[in-house]
């Protein structure tokens, strides 16, 4: 099954609704996935953060294994963590948040000749899944590709403001770094040699893509969500967060933890295909997106995946006997296919994989 050339239905801007103040029914989500209300929360969600780790300690002869033990325990017990000291300049983060703040303010004429469509979900787009009159979530977007290089097309990228594309490539360049860094501490971290995780995505012939999240004010923020439950289908995520105004949500427990971010901290969570291949040590973590009533938001996701046609299953050197193997091969392109038919989905992909018990 292939994703269909259009959409199912006319797009409707979610920018635009929020600023005439409409908020229609198809945005309304059943009682059990609505948000908690921030002042009814528990101690342990209102009090909680995910992890945050100084990447400066994996330089340090005396930090190195604790920072990777955190490392690991964050993966483990987690899924999520935050990285500060990471190498990327605050000035480049900022200046990226910036470009894209500019442009979802531009002119909604001049954004829309960035329409997207579900063939490949590139551009501007305001919708995941093409199901006929499904639920809504509140937030419009901006997908596009670094890598491979040769779905890297600057024509697809905004040209407004005038120096966009240079930023936006700068920022993946520097984006890509940091996930080989992360993905050789891992594999470390899993026992095995610090390049496995890397050619087991398909060495430097990997995927990469960047989601540009524009959640703009909303008039009924506890009947919906700006991003509905699920995990990432992808390898890894690098997340610059909005520095301002709070939204995401880890489930951790069964309570919806709302994620603080640190300064000019990235977050860092598990992707289904790193799940997959670490036979489910790490854990690739639902969560979602709550929105506010009084301020938008962005944030950046950077995907870290592998190559479309590799068969991803777990490492046979993390398969025994007592922990045989628990998904069955398949390739990212086939799976991928699931969110962008269906929309978000908790984490009902990745356990379709699971293999039947013998």
């Amino acid at each position: 099954m292939n994703c269909p050339s259009d959409w199912p239905e006319p797009i409707v801007r979610v920018q635009s609704l929020s600023e005439t103040g409409v908020f229609p029914d198809r945005y309304i989500k059943p009682p059990t996935q609505r948000p908690t209300p921030i002042f009814s929360n528990s101690d342990q969600a209102t009090h909680t953060n995910i992890p945050i780790i100084d990447f400066q300690g994996l330089d340090d002869d005396h930090l190195r294994a604790t920072t990777l033990g955190q490392i690991s325990e964050a993966c483990r017990d987690w899924g999520f963590f935050q990285v500060v000291n990471h190498g990327v300049s605050p000035g480049l983060m900022d200046r990226t948040q910036e470009v894209w703040r500019q442009f979802f303010h531009l002119p909604m004429e001049l954004k829309q000749a960035y329409a997207n469509s579900p063939k490949t979900y590139e551009g501007y787009g305001s919708r995941l899944g093409v199901e006929k009159g499904a639920i809504l979530d509140w937030s419009d977007y901006y997908f596009l590709h670094y890598l491979p290089l040769c779905l890297k097309d600057y024509d697809k990228w905004p040209a407004l403001p005038g120096y966009a594309r240079e930023v936006i490539d700068e920022y993946g360049k520097e984006a890509v770094k940091l996930c080989g860094r992360i993905m050789k501490i891992l594999s470390l971290n899993l026992g095995l040699e610090e390049d496995f995780l890397q050619k087991g995505f398909g060495g430097e012939d990997i995927g990469a893509c960047l989601r540009v999240n524009f959640y703009p004010k909303c008039p009924q923020p506890d009947l919906t969500l700006g991003l509905s439950s699920h995990s990432d289908p992808g390898g890894m995520t690098v997340l610059l967060p909005d520095q301002h105004v709070a939204g995401l949500q880890v489930r951790k427990d069964d309570t919806w933890i709302t994620v603080k971010p640190a300064p000019h901290a990235f977050i860092v969570n598990i992707g289904d295909q790193i799940q997959v291949l670490s036979n489910a040590t790490y854990k690739s973590v639902e969560h979602r997106v709550i929105v506010n009533p009084a301020k938008e938001r962005l944030s950046l996701a950077f995907f870290y995946n592998p190559k479309s046609d590799i068969a991803i299953e777990p490492a046979k050197e993390l398969v025994t006997p007592e922990r045989p193997a628990l998904y069955t091969p398949m390739t990212f392109n086939e799976y991928r296919l699931y969110i962008r038919l269906n929309g978000p989905r908790g984490k009902s992909q990745v356990d379709s994989l699971k293999s039947p018990r013998k």
